[in-house]
């Protein structure tokens, strides 16, 4: 298979990308001499792209099947699309960022596939979508839950499909993230980067949204009698970068991710066998095996809080550690308030 183009990441040119649920939009990869052709046996579109011929009404014999008709039209497209979609990766035509970001991969595939855990397993409802910038960077900070990191995946989806501008969410993983076979791949591939200081602040300087989990693996693997109880956020190491990139911090609050795996013990010597920073013991696992794996089908709401704005403070002012702390303490109450007045309004974990 063909290397792809690598992109500087402080490249300019456009970012957008094409929005879910619309997949007959083109995105950049496909527009130009590399368009999509029609499928053999399709009707002939004119080389020069205009869509009055492509609308132009059937004789009304042809027009007689009126919804399979618009259905094949639609397969067509969908079928098209994917062969040139495969064509790109074969051929290597296709463009990652110096962290390995492959956009078109994440937008027509991993994306794809983890709407339907979004949309019909969680029924995740997103609130302040909007509260995120429409354009340069941000440092989204939110809880961290769950057992295993799918809070972060959900974020993700939640603000690739609904944010008014289709931005998107570059996570920063832990290590055991890229040490992992497969895993190591796909994150990269997803936009995710190493969680270092010179990493974030080079995506939020290039324009990114950014999310960090501060808790780290405290908080995904405490205890399910310590949920929704913020852990320690560390020194505040993302509240010195916000402040060197000028960006605004976002504060998430995620309800629900705490009940998909509910952890009433922790297998300590077996996790130190495995280099693991815990090994979860739940009702389902591992007494039922593989299929204690499978998350409990809860209701999550992920909130979007009001940005704090760091660019009004002196360049010096990351170095001021009391500045930092009372930063990092303002975030941090801000979600947990948040969590708790989630936690009020939900009617039921799965409902």
């Amino acid at each position: 298979m063909a290397d792809a183009k690598v992109i500087p990441f402080d490249d300019d040119r456009s970012r957008a990308r094409r929005r879910p649920g619309r997949p007959e939009e083109p995105s950049g990869a496909e527009k130009g001499p590399a368009a999509v052709r029609a499928l053999p046996g399709a009707r002939e579109v004119p080389a020069a792209p205009d869509p009055e011929p492509v609308a132009e009404p059937l004789p009304e014999a042809e027009r007689a099947p009126e919804g399979a008709g618009a259905g094949r039209t639609d397969w067509e497209r969908r079928l098209a699309g994917g062969l040139a979609f495969l064509r790109r990766r074969v051929t290597g035509e296709y463009e990652v960022d110096e962290f390995g970001y492959d956009a078109e991969l994440t937008d027509q595939v991993l994306m794809s596939l983890l709407r339907p855990l979004y949309e019909k397993y969680f029924r995740v409802e997103v609130k302040g979508v909007e509260n995120i910038p429409e354009k340069g960077g941000a440092l989204i900070v939110a809880n961290h839950s769950g057992t295993l990191p799918l809070d972060g995946l959900m974020m993700q989806v939640a603000v690739h499909d609904h944010h008014p501008a289709g931005r998107h969410l570059r996570l920063l993983a832990a290590d055991l993230v890229f040490v992992l076979p497969v895993v190591n791949e796909l994150a990269r591939k997803a936009g995710h980067t190493l969680a270092c200081a010179e990493d974030a602040e080079r995506l939020l300087r290039a324009g990114e949204v950014v999310g960090v989990m501060p808790e780290g693996f405290k908080g995904i693997g405490k205890p399910f009698s310590e949920r929704y109880k913020l852990q320690r956020f560390g020194r505040g190491g993302f509240v010195s970068t916000a402040l060197r990139a000028g960006v605004p911090i976002v504060p998430c609050s995620i309800v629900g991710a705490e009940e998909i795996y509910p952890m009433i013990g922790n297998a300590k010597t077996l996790a130190r066998l495995l280099g693991l920073p815990y090994v979860p013991v739940t009702p389902t696992f591992p007494w039922l095996g593989p299929l204690g794996m499978l998350p409990l089908p809860t209701k999550w709401t992920i909130q979007f809080g009001e940005p704090i704005p760091t660019d009004s403070y002196p360049p010096e002012a990351a170095e001021d550690p009391m500045l930092m702390f009372n930063l990092t303490d303002q975030v941090r109450e801000q979600i947990q308030h948040t969590l708790y007045k989630l936690l009020v309004q939900r009617r039921s974990v799965f409902f």
